[in-house]
C-alpha cells in the first residue's frame, strides 16, 4: 500500500483547500503509526497491484488532495478502499494529510501518502524499500519530521513480496507508489528517493551513491548535498561525473521524472549511513538538499 503525506499544493504555491480539511481526524503518534504499518511487512507476505482502473482513481483522488480538495479526495479514494485522515502527531503538534487503506485486502499493500497539512509542499520523499533496505523508512519520517515542506511517498510491502519482482516498486509503473510520484510530479514537486545497499564488495567502497537517475547532470543543490557528505567524512560517488554502481537509471520514477522534467535524486546510502556512525551526517546532508528546494 502507499502512503504520502502532503503538505501543500504545488512546489511554487501554498495548497488553496476549496475543502477546509479531510473529515477523519485522529490523534496519533507518527513514528509509531507509520512503524506499525513497515513491521508487517515480510518477503514472502502477499502483494498485489492495484489494476489500471483502481490506478486511475488513486491519481484523481491524490490529485485531488494536492490540488486542495480533500473532501472530494475522500469519495474518489472510499471507491478504491482508501481514505484521507488528518493526523495530529502527539511528539510534534503537527498536522499531517494521510492517504491509507481503510482496512485489509490488496491496498493494505499499496502504501501511503504523508503530506505536511501545516506548509506549502515544495518536496517529497520516496521509500520504495521499506525494511528490505533496511532504516530507508526511518530516515524518510526522519525528513518529513525535520523538514517543514514536505510529502513521504511510502511503499507498503516487502520488495520481494507477490510474484515475480510485482512489488519492486522502483522497477514497476504498475504500483500505488509509482502513481503518486507521478502526480507529484506533474506538479513539479522535486523528489528524492531513498535506497540502501551493503558495501561488502569490492565495487562499492562508498558510503553513498548519488545520481539524478536517468538524467546525466545534477543541479546545484544536489551537487552540494554530495559536497557536504563528502566534507563530513562520508565517501561518496556522484554518478554524473563518475562510473558508479547503483546508479538507478532503470529507476521508473527516475525516468519519469526526466520526461516532466522535475528533478529527482536517488539516494544510495551504506548501512553506517542509514543507522550508524554516518546517519547524522547523512541525514544533516539530505535535510540541506530538502532547505533548498524549499527555498526556490
Amino acid at each position: 500500500m502507499l502512503v504520502t503525506l502532503i503538505g501543500c499544493q504545488s512546489a511554487t504555491a501554498p495548497r488553496q483547500r476549496a475543502d477546509p480539511e479531510p473529515a477523519a481526524r485522529e490523534l496519533v503518534d507518527l513514528r509509531d503509526r507509520v512503524t506499525d504499518y513497515t513491521t508487517t511487512f515480510d518477503a514472502d507476505g502477499d502483494y498485489t497491484p492495484p489494476d489500471a482502473g483502481q490506478r486511475e482513481r488513486l491519481a484523481r483522488g491524490v490529485g485531488r488532495l494536492l490540488d486542495g480538495e480533500p473532501r472530494a479526495a475522500e469519495r474518489e479514494l472510499a471507491r478504491i478502499g482508501l481514505g484521507v485522515t488528518r493526523l495530529t502527531d502527539t511528539a510534534s503538534g503537527r498536522r499531517y494529510d494521510e492517504v491509507a487503506a481503510k482496512g485489509g485486502g490488496s491496498a493494505a499493500h499499496w502504501g501511503r501518502l504523508y503530506l505536511n497539512a501545516d506548509a506549502a509542499l515544495r518536496w517529497n520523499a520516496q521509500v520504495p524499500h521499506p525494511v528490505s533496505d533496511r532504516d530507508t523508512e526511518s530516515l524518510g519520517l526522519r525528513l518529513l519530521e525535520e523538514n517543514p515542506g514536505g510529502a513521504l511517498v511510502l511503499a507498503g510491502a516487502h520488495r520481494r513480496a507477490g510474484e515475480g519482482g510485482a512489488a519492486d516498486v522502483a522497477h514497476r509503473e504498475d504500483s500505488a507508489f509509482h502513481t503518486v510520484v507521478l502526480e507529484l510530479q506533474k506538479r513539479g514537486v522535486p523528489g528524492v528517493q531513498l535506497h540502501g545497499f551493503t558495501n561488502d564488495s569490492d565495487d562499492r567502497p562508498y558510503d553513498a551513491i548519488v545520481s539524478t537517475g536517468a538524467a546525466e547532470s545534477a543541479p546545484a543543490e544536489v551537487v552540494a548535498m554530495a559536497d557536504r557528505m563528502d566534507t563530513d567524512g562520508l565517501r561518496v560517488c556522484r554518478a554524473w561525473s563518475a562510473r558508479c554502481p547503483l546508479e538507478g537509471t532503470t529507476n521508473v520514477q527516475g525516468r519519469a521524472a526526466q520526461r516532466q522534467h522535475t528533478t529527482f535524486v536517488h539516494v544510495e546510502l551504506a548501512p553506517p549511513a542509514r543507522d550508524g556512525r554516518d546517519a547524522e551526517e547523512a541525514a544533516d546532508a539530505l535535510a540541506g538538499l530538502l532547505t533548498a528546494w524549499a527555498g526556490q
